[in-house]
């Protein structure tokens, strides 16, 4: 107990005993609350808009609300939010973090604080970390919010809907990977926008970013489908969605030429260098090294003098994209190869993420080294990352059942605190010792003979695995030992959802790659089950979970204990770790095996001890620590791009919502120092119908805006490339980036000015005033501008301050 604590006391405790009062203060309404009939349970929410609209704050009518919802929920549902959910729900209505162990129930938990803030009529996003997820909880927890008169909305990847009991057509598919049922029933299919003008918006994290950068693209009004804003998110597995994903921004992007055979020529080299000796791999940065061994071998084998200068940077960059994608990216682990094209598997969750490209050229180096199509590349049209996207929400908060580790990272990124919610019944699991083996085949052959074990008393043995290769590796050994068991990772066309559902069976084994996000309890004796078959289990000593390899975030590990052990049922937990497995090849594995060599422990024999968990849980707090600083530094540098794309997007919304005369106040304020731009604008007035100006002047500024930017987001990309080399120069590169982002940010504010001042002085009537795409109208300009017959070295037209020939003379 810290100094602080002894003399302030225990501030997470006076937190939870405040709460507490409120929970009671909530029970003491039920009584009353459950005498009103359905009609006047459901015009409860009519008093409440009034109520907010006559003054009252949502914490005004806080207990009554949340009452109300209670009440609802076992109307519709048959269940009752526990007390421990209604300190859950008072948690996530305060913008903080509830961690709740899996079980708890924290679904329903959320409909609480999601039906008082929706009272605002501001809209409320609930996120969530998949597309099936999202359809469930709309379908299962829309029967509330639509019992007490709020609509409900749900944005998919290719469609949308409203929740509607009466859309009853069952419609039963399966998604691109037969990996879930899809049920649309009470789901009416929607746009995209009504989806979210309803109350209650459910979607993933993704499709809320897309449709943020799609929204900064759009050429009218009614294309703006967030309109409401970014008044209220609740965030699903808060710790997978805004830590584990944040290392990758979200980017809308277009083909752009490049010539796929470099990938072709780099990944016939990196074969013939050796590691350690041409060139280096730092696996905990996954990063790679070249030596000047290497250098020299690439440079015979190209034929070429000096690799650096040569062909500016372009042969270095493909040099370490090929090894990167040889010494670094493994096949079934990383990415699979599913019909001729390499599909990302997240590292997180075990899923393939189709459509999902690394950057940089990567992307194209693995599909070379696998000899596959290789893309096109592209060029970026907009991005952003996950913290930046977040943290515009005016109040944001979120659930899952493992966020305390990542505590100190919540509260410095997000500024969300973390707390951890009582269990409705107490947690009797048992996590064991962790089992440390010498070799990896020594401890999978042992993790087969403790499942041949407990299957032949009958209790359930759920198995996590870190990549489909493993995952496969141990179906094989289980087959030998005729051991029968289901198999779960991205590679099978099974019910995913369906196949966790009943793990709980009585002698079922299930083999399944990380349990991150998932979604669907592990009930007892199966979903459904009899009450034998569960008493059954409950005797045997409920589910068994076994992880085959400590991942590198201890959260992840707590995820997959926590299915087992829901609601004060028996389960136990262990962890089978070998000195071959990556984190501890990386981190741990000398001092253990000094360990064990001291305590003189057999290869074929298990270490079972404290100080060997301890060592452990070091390694992964320090890759933990690496990771943390990766996500800091990647938000740094878009925390520069942030403040510029909020000003360009202020400006484009701006421009895109105006109305007649408002249009030409803004177009004076960008030609404001250019008196001869403005004269010119204001001789165009008499060639137009005014409704028909004011839509020109809109459409051109649009349009230059958006081009000015994409090729702005371009010059930013190839700048943060460059600025690293200044390190050598004893320049901190965060503030040369800071610096030649805010000159290149004013070029592009002149820019602005100065092409719309050229369109506009040569724009002349036309019949059809309907907005083009930005890629007709980059061609529209290119074109005009070379009838210019403008020579090669003068300035460009365009007024971007470059020459004609390396501007739209190209």
């Amino acid at each position: 107990m810290s100094i602080l604590t002894k003399i302030f006391g225990d501030p997470s405790k006076k937190f939870f005993s405040d709460l507490s009062k409120i929970a009671e203060s909530i029970d003491s309404l039920e009584e009353d609350i459950k005498k009103l009939s359905d009609d006047e349970l459901k015009n409860k929410t009519l008093e409440f808009k009034q109520e907010l609209s006559q003054g009252k704050n949502l914490d005004d009518i806080l207990l009554e609300s949340f009452a109300v919802v209670r009440e609802a929920a076992k109307r519709t549902l048959n269940q009752r939010h526990f007390n421990s959910q209604l300190l859950g729900g008072l948690i996530l209505h305060q913008g903080k973090i509830a961690e709740m162990k899996t079980g708890e129930g924290k679904t329903l938990t959320s409909t609480l604080p999601i039906y008082l803030n929706a009272l605002s009529g501001k809209g409320v996003h609930v996120v969530t970390v998949n597309d099936y997820l999202s359809r469930r909880d709309v379908v299962w927890m829309g029967q509330i919010y639509n019992f007490l008169g709020l609509s409900v909305g749900c944005i998919n990847h290719d469609t949308s809907f409203l929740y509607d009991p009466h859309h009853t057509n069952l419609d039963e598919e399966r998604d691109e990977l037969g990996s879930f049922r899809v049920v649309h029933e009470f789901l009416k299919p929607c746009t995209r926008r009504e989806a979210y003008e309803a109350d209650i918006t459910y979607g993933t994290n993704n499709e809320f970013g897309f449709d943020y950068l799609r929204d900064g693209m759009a050429y009218g009004e009614e294309q703006v489908v967030q309109a409401k804003g970014f008044n209220y998110a609740i965030v699903d597995e808060i710790d997978s969605i805004l830590i584990d994903e944040a290392r990758t921004p979200l980017i809308i992007s277009a083909p752009d030429e490049e010539s796929a055979d470099l990938y072709k020529i780099f990944a016939s080299i990196v074969p013939k260098l050796k590691e350690e000796e041409d060139y280096e791999v730092d696996e905990k940065q996954k990063a790679i090294s070249v030596t000047d061994e290497g250098i020299e071998k690439v440079e015979k084998i190209l034929g070429v003098e000096n690799i650096y200068t040569e062909k500016g940077i372009k042969y270095v960059h493909h040099l370490n994209q090929a090894l990167r994608a040889r010494a670094i990216f493994s096949k079934d682990k990383d990415y699979v190869v599913r019909k001729g094209e390499i599909v990302i598997v997240d590292e997180f969750t075990g899923r393939l993420t189709p459509g999902r490209r690394w950057s940089e050229g990567l992307h194209q180096a693995i599909e070379a080294k696998e000899n596959v199509e290789i893309q096109k590349e592209s060029k970026t049209l907009a991005s952003i990352t996950f913290q930046n996207y977040f943290r515009m929400y005016e109040k944001l908060s979120g659930m899952t059942g493992t966020a305390y580790t990542s505590a100190e990272e919540f509260h410095k990124v997000y500024k969300l605190d973390v707390y951890e919610v009582p269990t409705n019944k107490p947690l009797v699991r048992k996590d064991e010792q962790d089992l440390v083996y010498a070799t990896e085949e020594g401890k999978l052959k042992a993790v087969a003979r403790e499942i041949k074990e407990r299957n032949k008393v009958g209790q359930p043995v759920l198995v996590g695995t870190v990549s489909i290769s493993k995952n496969e590796y141990l179906s094989a050994l289980l087959k030998k030992e005729g051991i029968k068991h289901h198999v779960l990772n991205a590679k099978q066309h099974e019910d995913e959802g369906e196949i966790i559902a009943q793990a709980g069976k009585k002698g079922r084994v299930t083999v399944a790659t990380n349990m991150a996000g998932r979604g669907v309890d592990v009930s007892l004796g199966g979903n459904p089950s009899t009450q034998e078959e569960k008493i059954f289990v409950k005797d045997s000593g409920g589910l068994y979970v076994i992880g085959t390899e400590r991942h590198e975030a201890r959260r992840i590990d707590n995820q997959l204990r926590g299915r087992s052990g829901r609601q004060g049922d028996p389960g136990e937990s262990r962890f089978f770790v070998s000195l071959e497995d990556e984190l501890m090849r990386i981190f741990g594995s000398d001092k253990i095996k000094n360990m064990m060599s001291t305590l003189g422990v057999p290869e074929d024999q298990p270490i079972e001890n404290k100080l060997v968990s301890k060592a452990i849980s070091s390694a992964q707090s320090k890759i933990e620590g690496i990771n943390f600083d990766a996500r800091k530094h990647l938000l740094k540098y878009d925390d520069v791009m942030n403040k510029q794309r909020e000003k360009i997007y202020k400006l484009r919304r701006s421009v895109l919502f105006s109305k007649g005369k408002e249009i030409e106040e803004i177009a004076k304020d960008i030609l404001k120092d250019d008196e001869e731009g403005l004269k010119k604008m204001e001789s165009k007035k008499e060639l137009f119908p005014k409704e028909n100006f004011y839509n020109t002047i809109k459409n051109i500024l649009l349009r230059v805006i958006d081009m000015l930017w994409v090729g702005h987001l371009e010059e930013m990309d190839y700048m943060r490339s460059s600025v690293g080399l200044r390190a050598y120069g004893n320049q901190d590169p965060l503030v040369e980036y800071k610096n030649e982002g805010i000159r290149l940010f004013k070029t592009l504010e002149n820019s602005i000015g100065a092409t719309f001042s050229k369109l506009i002085s040569n724009v002349i009537p036309a019949d059809n005033q309907t907005p083009q795409p930005i890629e007709a109208f980059e061609s529209g300009v290119n074109s005009n501008l070379n009838k210019k017959n403008v020579g090669r070295n003068e300035p460009c037209p365009c007024g971007s301050g470059k020459k004609y020939k390396k501007c739209h003379g190209k």
